[in-house]
């Protein structure tokens, strides 16, 4: 009783959020740049959740999730743009292909570990970004043009739903086993579990809702390419786990929305940005080397306080 009452809490204040943005939205109290800030934190947000069930509960080493974000994203501009598909009905086939795609790479490669993982993972995110560079079908090296359907509605609902999945297959036994995965593969092996099968299952979630990410990008910014699925992709997505703490969903979004507005804000300055962002990373790095929240959870700090609490 006492979680379902939690769980519609989070609901309640989800919506809380939505409402209140929507309404500044609305009454144009938010511009346009800010809602497209928005709509990328929304997107970010769900590529490093979404990774996170590879690398911090599965300890899967992936840098090829940009792979994935683009089969999500050509798939369902193929299905809006050439074939006149609904929206929503080109996010569930590009999230659907991206997933397949994720059980394709997955099954055969992830016998591999650690650095012999991470090669294969880049491998297929470059084979994936190569592909579409010569595919005349879809723009090849010049892009496809894309109309602007993604809203702060679609990106926030799709956050929602991809954190509570996520969220509950950490807590599931099926979340349980992944863990237990990336703790001591050999010990999980021991005790049953079947390791390979748990890990294709986190890489087939963790892609599916790259997919859901790389449908609404496409949709959002009236042009894809294939340089824009590159390396620097994957490695943006691995630091928004990492930064946020590996284990940790919350630490995951929290990165995120920070390193998604530090982006933002520092356009204005191209030839520092980078500059700044790297030594914003080096000094969070340096004085908190496991992340923003290490393998805690937000709500585990408020526990820790109501303890303390009552000891005193």
């Amino acid at each position: 009783m006492k979680k379902s009452k939690i769980f519609w809490g989070y609901i309640a204040l989800a919506l809380v959020v939505y409402a209140v943005v929507q309404v500044l939205i609305n009454t144009e109290a938010i511009s346009y740049t800010h809602q497209n800030m928005l709509i990328t934190m929304c997107i970010n947000i769900m590529l490093a959740v979404s990774l996170h069930i590879i690398i911090g509960i599965t300890g899967q080493f992936s840098i090829g999730h940009a792979g994935f974000m683009a089969v999500g994203a050509y798939v369902s501009a193929i299905c809006t743009m050439k074939l006149g598909l609904p929206f929503v009905t080109g996010i569930l086939l590009g999230a659907l292909v991206a997933a397949i795609a994720g059980l394709l790479v997955g099954i055969p490669t992830l016998r591999l570990k650690g650095d012999y993982l991470a090669i294969a993972t880049l491998g297929f995110a470059e084979i994936i970004r190569i592909v579409f560079l010569n595919i005349d079908y879809v723009g090849g090296a010049a892009g496809m043009q894309v109309t602007h359907q993604s809203t702060w509605t679609y990106a926030f609902f799709a956050v929602v739903i991809t954190i509570l999945i996520i969220s509950n297959f950490t807590r599931s036994r099926h979340g349980r086993a992944c863990i237990s995965i990336r703790e001591d593969e050999i010990a999980a092996d021991a005790m049953g579990i079947n390791t390979t099968y748990y890990k294709v299952v986190a890489f087939a979630i963790g892609s599916f809702f790259a997919g859901v990410a790389g449908a609404i990008y496409a949709h959002n910014f009236y042009i894809i390419q294939p340089t824009t699925f590159g390396f620097l992709k994957s490695f943006d997505i691995l630091i928004f786990v990492v930064l946020g703490g590996l284990g940790s969903l919350s630490g995951s979004v929290l990165a995120a929305i920070f390193l998604t507005a530090v982006t933002t804000y520092l356009q204005g300055f191209p030839e520092t940005r980078m500059i700044i962002y790297s030594l914003v990373l080096i000094l969070v790095m340096l004085y908190r080397p496991t992340g923003l929240l290490g393998t805690k959870e937000i709500t585990d700090l408020f526990k820790f306080g109501k303890k303390g609490g009552s000891k005193a």
